[in-house]
C-alpha cells in the first residue's frame, strides 16, 4: 500500500528535476539556445505558443551558460531549437540530454549547407555562423516553420507559415539591401579581420575577403599566441586593412594588443556579431542587427587607415 508520505516524497522527487519523465503528449512550448534564433523563431511562431530563449541579450554564444530551472524546460519542451556546429558550448551537455529525454531538437546550422572554416585551428571544420548570411537564414525559417508546425499540433498551421512567409520577406528585402549597400565598395576595400572567425559566410556571399582573426578561430574561447599576431599584422599590413571588427559583446582588447604589441595602428569597429542586444541597444532583433552590421562594414572600410 502506498502511504501518503510515500505519495508526498515521489511527488516532491518530481518536483525537484522538473518533472523531467514527461512524456511527449505533456511537453509545452519552444525552447531555443541562442537570442538570434529565438528572435527569428519568435516572429515565426507569433502568439501560438510560448517561446524561451536561453542565451541574455549581449552574452557570448561560445561561453553562456543555464540555471538548473533552464535544463529542465529544455528537457519538457515540446521542440528545442539551437544552432548546432559546436556553437553553444556552455549548454552542448544540456542539448544532447534534452535530446536523449525525447525531446525534439532541431539543428539548424546543420541543415543549412554549413561552410568549413577556410584557416585557422578549425580549418575545415564546420562554421557555426550561419547567421552572417540572410540568403542561409531563409533555409533557417524553413526548418523552424516545418517542425513547429510538426511538433505543436496544436499551433494553428495556416498561421505559422502566414508569419513564416512574412518573415522570409523582410530577409529578402535584408539581402537586397545589404548586397546594394556592399556593392559600393570597390575590390581593394574587401579585406576583412575580426577578432575571431565569424563573417565566413558573409565573406562568401558578398565577396570579401577574410585576411585573418585575431583569435585564429572559430571561438571565442581560444587565445591568440604572440606568433599569431605577428603573422597576423603582416597580413594587415599588406592588404591595407583600415579597421578590426570586434564583436561588441566581447571587449576589443585582443585587438588593440595586436596594435600595441606589433606596432600596427588600426582601428577598432565594434560590430553586433553574436549576440542581440536588449530592447534599448542597437541590435534588438536580428534584421536590424544586420543593417547595422552592414552599415559599419562599410564605414569601416572606406575610411582611411592611419599611418
Amino acid at each position: 500500500m502506498v502511504t501518503r508520505a510515500t505519495a508526498a516524497a515521489v511527488l516532491l522527487i518530481l518536483a525537484l528535476t522538473g518533472c523531467s519523465a514527461l512524456g511527449g503528449a505533456d511537453r509545452t512550448g519552444i525552447v531555443v539556445t541562442t537570442n538570434i534564433l529565438g528572435d527569428v523563431t519568435r516572429a515565426i511562431a507569433g502568439d501560438e505558443t510560448t517561446v524561451t530563449v536561453l542565451m541574455k541579450p549581449g552574452a557570448d554564444p561560445h561561453s553562456f551558460g543555464v540555471s538548473a530551472q533552464d535544463a529542465a524546460r529544455m528537457e519538457n519542451a515540446a521542440l528545442l531549437v539551437h544552432n548546432g556546429l559546436g556553437l553553444e558550448e556552455g549548454v552542448a551537455r544540456n542539448v544532447e540530454t534534452a535530446r536523449s529525454s525525447g525531446v525534439p531538437t532541431l539543428d539548424v546550422g546543420a541543415g543549412i549547407g554549413p561552410l568549413a572554416y577556410k584557416s585557422g585551428e578549425n580549418a575545415q571544420r564546420p562554421d557555426p555562423h550561419f547567421w552572417t548570411d540572410p540568403a542561409r537564414m531563409l533555409k533557417a525559417v524553413d526548418l523552424i516553420t516545418s517542425r513547429i508546425i510538426k511538433h505543436l499540433p496544436g499551433a494553428d498551421a495556416a498561421k505559422i507559415r502566414a508569419n513564416a512567409a512574412a518573415y522570409r520577406a523582410h530577409l529578402l528585402d535584408l539581402d537586397r539591401w545589404m548586397t546594394a549597400r556592399f556593392a559600393a565598395l570597390p575590390a581593394d576595400r574587401r579585406n576583412l579581420v575580426t577578432n575571431h572567425h565569424v563573417f565566413g559566410y558573409l565573406a562568401e556571399r558578398f565577396g570579401f575577403t577574410v585576411i585573418g582573426a585575431v583569435i585564429p578561430s572559430g571561438t571565442t574561447l581560444a587565445s591568440p599566441s604572440g606568433a599569431d599576431l605577428k603573422s597576423l599584422a603582416d597580413a594587415v599590413r599588406r592588404a591595407g586593412v583600415p579597421t578590426v571588427f570586434a564583436d561588441s559583446s566581447q571587449p576589443d582588447r585582443l585587438a588593440r594588443v595586436m596594435a600595441a604589441e606589433t606596432g600596427l595602428r588600426i582601428k577598432v569597429t565594434p560590430l553586433y556579431s553574436e549576440s542581440l542586444t536588449a530592447a534599448d541597444g542597437g541590435a534588438p532583433t536580428y534584421l536590424r542587427m544586420m543593417r547595422a552590421n552592414t552599415d559599419a562594414i562599410v564605414a569601416g572600410l572606406t575610411q582611411e587607415r592611419d599611418r
